[in-house]
């Protein structure tokens, strides 16, 4: 592999790391993403630091955990002067890019989140993270039919097409064989943004399946039926949570799959000395435990897919802590000497026997959103144990995920786990 090697991440919304063929979940079709992790370091610890997309983001590009990262409460827009694995990868010699949901520019709370406001809003060059290419939109989930603004756009284009085929089609067309013909009607001035042969490439792609409307078309893909869908035990029966469940996990797998489908050709056309990076800001709950949505701190919500091909390094699997706010320092490390040096995010004067063992996950404050958890919190995450601490410094939460992989007993008050609950409590 070349010292510099190019580098791209392919971040997603709400998948969830069970919800893949590779990990086992029967209802998951994802072939390409199969393949990947035939040939790559599957991280099968690995966690959101914090289980919403502004906060997650913006710890994933800064590679500070919220809110230090200047990102509190859900409206926040990351700092525009916040530094970002952008200006680092830039100053290294990279050509740097972004392809679709940014999701951390200053936006209206007033404006519904959902539909063609937030869609067609402009993030100003200054607000885009330190990328010299820039192409995306900041929110409004629609999964289809796109609207997109940046560096080739002066204002907001609509492009037709599934919005993941269409974010994919256009990143692989600057990081594969160069800019094609645009279809949008966009403006082709290029100039000073089209990658130079010569300078390896750092380019990350957002998408924003598999989030809701799970109900929107997931064009290509015909999504089961409810009843076919298999749930895990955490999630109650008999009842609307099962059948809530059903129907949304229909499309959501549907989404999942036409996600797969267009990574997968995005995949076929990158330089096969490509670092290749596959993960997600958080995952869903789809009833577990009876909840919906993300802010949770239960596996569903915290718990995210990362693989890291690495051209010429044995696939495996990496029990290892890491968490998303290590990417960046992970990526450097490639960029720099070609490894996975992963660089946990822990406090130096973390007990040192315990700072390969876990990653710290919060939420530094309460989304008012529908289904959203309902309270701040801060938590440790081990292979085998998890300690949620409410606002108070009060445990709310602490469960044996060794023994309990699925989080039926919360153990948080029982004495004979005293000392366990206050070993992690050292570290949160």
């Amino acid at each position: 592999m070349p010292a510099r090697p190019n580098i791209l991440w392919i971040v997603t919304t709400q998948w969830r790391a069970a919800a893949t063929g590779y990990a086992g979940d029967p209802n998951a079709r994802t072939p390409c993403l199969d393949a990947l992790a035939a040939k790559s370091v599957n991280y099968t610890q690995a966690v959101t630091p914090h289980p919403f997309g502004p906060f997650a983001r913006a710890a994933l590009l800064t590679g500070v955990a919220s809110p230090e990262n200047g990102v509190r409460d859900y409206f926040d827009p990351l700092p525009l002067t916040a530094r970002t694995v952008a200006h680092t990868m830039k100053e290294r010699g990279y050509a740097t890019a972004f392809f679709g949901k940014w999701h951390l520019a200053k936006r209206d709370p007033t404006a519904p989140l959902v539909g063609e406001v937030h869609a067609k809003m402009i993030v100003p060059p200054e607000a885009r993270g330190g990328f010299e290419f820039w192409e995306g939109f900041e929110g409004g989930f629609l999964l289809n039919d796109p609207w997109l603004h940046g560096t080739r756009m002066a204002v907001p284009v609509q492009v037709k097409g599934y919005q993941s085929d269409v974010v994919c089609e256009r990143a692989s067309d600057w990081c594969g064989s160069g800019f094609t013909p645009d279809r949008s009607g966009a403006s082709e001035n290029v100039s000073g943004v089209k990658p130079d042969p010569q300078r390896p490439f750092f380019c990350v792609v957002s998408l924003e399946a598999p989030h809701p409307p799970y109900d929107a078309p997931a064009v290509g893909v015909k999504a089961r039926a409810p009843a076919d869908i298999v749930l895990p035990a955490n999630v109650p029966r008999g009842g609307e949570v099962e059948a809530k469940a059903r129907r949304e996990l229909a499309g959501y797998y549907a989404h999942v799959e036409a996600t797969d489908r267009a990574i997968g050709a995005l995949l076929r056309q990158v330089p096969k000395d490509t670092v290749v990076v596959f993960t997600s800001v958080h995952g869903d709950m789809h009833g577990a435990h009876g909840l919906f949505r993300k802010g949770w701190p239960h596996e569903e919500s915290v718990r995210v897919p990362l693989l890291v091909r690495v051209p010429g390094v044995k696939a495996r699997r990496e029990d290892a802590a890491v968490s998303l706010v290590d990417l960046a320092a992970m990526t450097l490390s490639a960029a720099e000497d070609g490894s996975l040096g992963i660089q946990p995010s822990h406090k130096a004067t973390a007990d040192a026997a315990m700072r390969p063992t876990y990653s710290r996950i919060s939420m530094p404050s309460v989304v008012a959103l529908p289904h959203q958890c309902d309270r701040v919190w801060r938590g440790v995450r081990t292979k085998t144990r998890k300690l949620v601490l409410n606002a108070d410094g009060t445990p709310w939460l602490f469960f044996d995920l060794e023994n309990d992989p699925l989080e039926m007993k919360n153990l948080a008050g029982d004495p004979a786990r005293a000392g366990e609950i206050e070993e992690l409590r050292r570290v949160i």
